[in-house]
């Protein structure tokens, strides 16, 4: 009888570690992930901090590219609101929009070589770099404590307590997309071959005007008709 009431302890005992083993298990899991989400949190804010300098540095300069910046203005607010989800996507979308500002300083030879724009510009580089690094560390990280929810005998005790799955940093492919800015009419005004107009009309008409002849049409009708019916 004492036997059996002593490994009747034994087991509670043993269960009782387990369980204490697998609950603490969960909650470093947690806080790794919340440490990870942080680190990316604090490379966002930079970034965000960063884009109102660039702003205000690059806007004397490209007079005409106005809807590329209004474009990294709005989305400069979202990359720190809302769910992982959503600020994986603004981000991207941001690292784009900024690439487009980048391309196009090439064409502002006084921009290009300001050592105010070459300084932020090297900042958003790197911070991105940062936030693609620290963006795996916490994927992994979601990854691992996501499993342990599912896993078995762990999702017992996380049932048990509540625990929360995590979303990825992760934007959906559909955002990932470049995005797209049209910069013929910045083209056509900073040249100033056309007005906005003329700039928006198929390539092939315009040169058919510059040659004096219209473009390629099907032979002459017969005279009774009128010309061009």
């Amino acid at each position: 009888m004492v036997l059996l009431e002593i490994a009747v302890v034994v087991v509670i005992v043993l269960a009782l570690a387990v369980f204490v083993a697998i609950y603490n298990g969960l909650i470093g899991r947690r806080n790794r992930v919340q440490d990870a989400w942080a680190q990316i949190d604090v490379q966002l804010k930079r970034r965000y901090d960063l884009i109102p300098n660039l702003i205000s540095t690059v806007k004397g300069y490209m007079k005409y590219e106005k809807s590329v910046l209004t474009q990294v203005t709005a989305l400069r607010s979202s990359i720190v609101t809302g769910t992982a989800q959503q600020k994986a996507q603004a981000n991207d979308q941001l690292s784009q929009a900024l690439k487009s500002i980048f391309a196009v300083a090439e064409n502002y030879p006084d921009l290009k070589a300001s050592q105010t724009f070459q300084n932020l510009q090297e900042e958003l580089e790197g911070t991105e770099n940062k936030i693609a690094f620290v963006r795996t560390a916490y994927n992994d990280n979601v990854m691992e404590y996501n499993n342990s929810l599912q896993q078995f005998p762990s999702n017992v005790v996380a049932n048990m307590f509540h625990f929360q799955t995590f979303d990825y940093f992760k934007a959906p492919d559909a955002a990932q997309e470049p995005v797209k800015v049209d910069f013929d009419d910045v083209n056509a005004q900073i040249s100033g071959d056309a007005p906005e107009s003329q700039s928006a009309a198929p390539a092939s008409a315009q040169k058919g005007k510059k040659r004096g002849r219209k473009p390629a049409s099907p032979p002459p009708p017969p005279a009774s008709k009128a010309p061009g019916s």
